[in-house]
C-alpha cells in the first residue's frame, strides 16, 4: 500500500469546523426539568493525514484512503489486533488439501448500509468489476491467484464465467486458485478483496468509471462497522456507527470524525487543544519533546514499511542503471535515521523490512562514495558534470521536505549533482505517480498483509502498482514460480534470487524502515496498532 500539501485554506476551514461544532456536539437539551439526559456520544477525533482521493476500495491505494474503506466495508474475513484471521462477512470457509479451492459461506445476517443482504453474487460481481481492463484498479493484480483472473484483466478471456469465482448460491462463495497460496487469508483483508454495492455503481457512473458520485453520502452504501455521514471536503468526514452491520453490538464508538491534516504541525497543536484524540503522525522536531515532557502519549510502534525513492526508468538520466546505482550508494541512511527522523527507524540497505513473517534479506547495498562516483563518471556525468536537470517529486509532509533536503546535499557534496526539490498535494501527487509523470518520486511501500510476497509481486512487469516503468522477465518468471514452492523455505530462497535482481537493477531506493509515531489522548481504549497499520476500528473504545 503507498503512502501520502496542504493549503493553508484548509487549515482553517479544519479550524473554522471545530469553532462552529466543537462545543454543540456536547450539549444536551432536555425537553422537560425532570428529564434525564441521554449518555454522550462516543465520538473519536482523528487525524487522517490527507484528504482522500475517493472511497472506493477498488480504485484507492493510499493509506489515508485504507483507514476510511476499513470503516465502511468489510471482506470475507478480517483480522484481530494481533493481525489472526477471523471470520467477517464469511462466518466459516472450508479448504481443499490441495489448497486451491477456498470455499466461503456467508452469514445470514450480513447486510448492505442500506437493509440489503451481502450475498455471495455481491462478491463475484465485484471481484468482476475489480477485473475489468477499463476499470484498470492498480490493485487488480492481488486477485490474479485466482484461475484466469490475469488473462481475463488482460484481455486473453473474455467470459468471466471461465474464472475461478463462483456463487454457488446466495450464501455459498468460492474460489479457485491456480497454485497455492499461503498467505491467501490475509491478502483477502486487503480492500481489493472487499464488496463494493454493484447496483449502487451503476446507478450512479456505471461499473468501468472512476471518481463517481457513488461515494457521495447521499448515495453511499457499505457494510462495515460505519457508515458514511457526511463528507465536507477538505475538512472532514463523519463516520457514524452502523444500525446494519452484522456485528454492530460489539462496536464501541458511535461516531469517527476524520479530519484531513496534512501538516504534522497542525494536526500536533491540536492535539495538544484536544481537538484530536489520535493523530496521524508527529513532527519530526516534536518527537524528543513529547520523549522528555509527555512520554504517555507518544506512540512509537513497528511498521512493515519502506521508505524510498522511485526512478521514472523511460526518462533520462534514469534509463541508465549506472546512474540510478550512483545516487542509492551516495546516501547516508545512519545520518539520515539518526540525526533526522529520530523514531527508532532502520537504514534499509535491501528491500523487505526484516521480521516479516520470518525472511531476512540476504541481499544488501552499502554506501560506497568511490563507486558511485565510478558509476557516474562511467555513465558520462564525471563529477557531475553535464548532469541533467533533475526534479524530485514528494507530497508535501515535514518529514519528506526535510528527508529530501538532506539527500538534496549528499548528492550536491558527493557527487556534485544539482536536484529541484517540488511538492504537490496528495491527490496531485498520486495522479503523477499513477501516469507516471514524474522523474523522481518519494515513495513507500505498506504491507498490505503478513507475507513478503507484498514486496515482491509489487514490481511485476506491468503491475498496477509498479509505476517505475522497469520490469525483468527473470524477475517475473521467478516470481510465477514462488508460489509453486514446496514450503516456505523454499519460496523464500526464490525470493532471495528476485531481490538480488531487484537491487541490482535499483528501480527505485530504499532509504529507511519505518516505525511508526503519533499521539494518542489517554480517553482513547482498546487502541491496537499492528505492523501492518491495521485499525480495527471496531474494538476501539473511549473512556467516559
Amino acid at each position: 500500500m503507498m503512502f501520502r500539501c496542504f493549503s493553508f485554506a484548509a487549515v482553517v476551514a479544519v479550524v473554522l469546523v471545530f469553532a462552529l461544532t466543537g462545543c454543540a456536539k456536547n450539549e444536551a437539551s432536555p425537553t422537560a426539568a425532570n428529564s434525564v439526559a441521554a449518555p454522550a456520544k462516543k465520538i473519536l477525533r482523528y487525524g487522517n493525514g490527507a484528504e482522500p482521493q475517493e472511497l472506493d476500495p477498488q480504485i484507492v491505494t493510499g493509506a489515508p484512503e485504507h483507514r476510511l474503506v476499513q470503516a465502511f466495508f468489510e471482506g470475507l474475513v478480517t483480522e484481530d489486533p494481533q493481525l489472526n484471521i477471523i471470520p467477517g462477512v464469511a462466518e466459516r470457509w472450508d479448504i481443499s488439501a490441495d489448497g486451491l479451492i477456498y470455499t466461503f459461506h456467508l452469514r445470514a445476517d450480513a447486510k448492505w448500509s442500506n437493509g440489503e443482504l451481502v450475498t455471495a453474487t455481491d462478491f463475484l460481481e465485484s471481484a468482476h468489476r475489480m477485473l475489468r481492463p477499463a476499470l484498470s484498479a492498480e490493485y487488480a493484480y492481488m486477485l490474479w491467484l485466482v484461475v484466469g483472473a490475469e488473462d481475463f484483466y488482460k484481455g486473453n478471456l473474455t467470459d468471466f464465467a471461465q474464472t475461478g469465482f463462483k456463487a454457488l448460491d446466495a450464501r455459498t462463495y468460492q474460489i479457485t486458485l491456480r497454485q497455492p497460496a499461503p498467505f491467501l487469508l490475509h491478502a483477502m483483508n486487503h480492500e481489493a478483496w472487499q464488496p463494493v454495492p454493484i447496483a449502487t455503481i451503476k446507478k450512479f457512473g456505471g461499473l468501468e468509471n472512476k471518481n463517481t458520485p457513488w461515494t457521495r453520502p447521499e448515495n453511499f452504501v457499505g457494510n462495515g462497522p460505519y457508515i458514511l455521514n457526511s463528507w465536507r471536503a477538505n475538512q472532514l468526514i463523519v463516520a457514524e456507527r452502523s444500525p446494519t452491520y452484522w456485528d454492530r453490538a460489539h462496536v464501541k464508538i458511535d461516531e469517527i470524525d476524520f479530519y484531513p491534516v496534512e501538516l504534522a504541525e497542525t494536526e500536533e497543536k491540536m492535539f495538544r487543544a484536544g481537538q484530536l484524540d489520535l493523530t496521524y503522525e508527529l513532527p519530526l522536531s516534536k518527537i524528543d519533546v513529547y520523549r522528555r515532557e509527555n512520554p504517555a502519549a507518544l506512540r512509537i510502534d513497528p511498521f512493515d514499511t519502506v521508505y524510498f525513492y522511485r526512478f521514472n526508468v523511460a526518462r533520462k538520466p534514469f534509463d541508465d542503471v549506472r546512474v540510478r546505482r550512483a545516487l542509492a550508494l551516495a546516501i547516508n541512511r545512519q545520518s539520515i535515521v539518526k540525526n533526522v527522523l529520530r523514531a527508532g527507524e532502520l537504514p534499509a540497505t535491501s528491500l523487505v523490512p526484516p521480521g516479516v513473517l520470518g525472511y531476512v534479506s540476504e541481499n544488501h547495498f552499502r554506501e560506497d562514495l568511490t563507486e558511485a562516483r565510478r558509476l557516474l563518471a562511467e555513465a558520462g556525468y564525471p563529477d557531475g558534470k553535464n548532469f541533467p536537470k533533475v526534479e524530485l517529486l514528494y507530497n508535501t509532509l515535514e518529514k519528506h521536505r526535510v528527508i529530501a533536503e538532506a539527500i538534496q546535499q549528499m548528492w550536491r557534496k558527493n557527487l556534485g549533482i544539482e536536484i529541484t526539490l517540488y511538492n504537490q498535494e496528495w491527490k496531485v501527487y498520486m495522479d503523477a505517480q499513477h501516469t507516471r509523470n514524474f522523474q523522481l518520486e518519494r515513495g513507500g511501500w505498506q504491507a498490505d498483509y503478513v507475507d513478503p510476497h507484498v514486496f515482491f509481486d509489487l514490481w511485476e512487469t506491468g503491475g498496477g502498482n509498479n509505476d517505475t516503468n522497469w520490469g525483468d522477465p527473470e524477475y517475473d518468471r521467478l516470481l510465477h514460480s514462488a508460489l509453486a514452492a514446496p514450503n516456505d523455505a523454499a519460496r523464500f530462497a526464490i525470493y532471495q534470487r528476485m531481490e538480488k535482481i531487484f537491487l541490482d537493477a535499483m528501480p527505485v531506493i530504499p532509504i529507511y524502515f519505518y516505525t511508526y509515531n503519533r499521539l494518542v489522548s489517554p480517553r482513547v481504549k482498546n487502541f491496537f496498532t499492528t505492523p501492518l497499520d491495521n485499525f480495527p476500528w471496531k474494538y476501539v473504545d473511549l473512556a467516559p
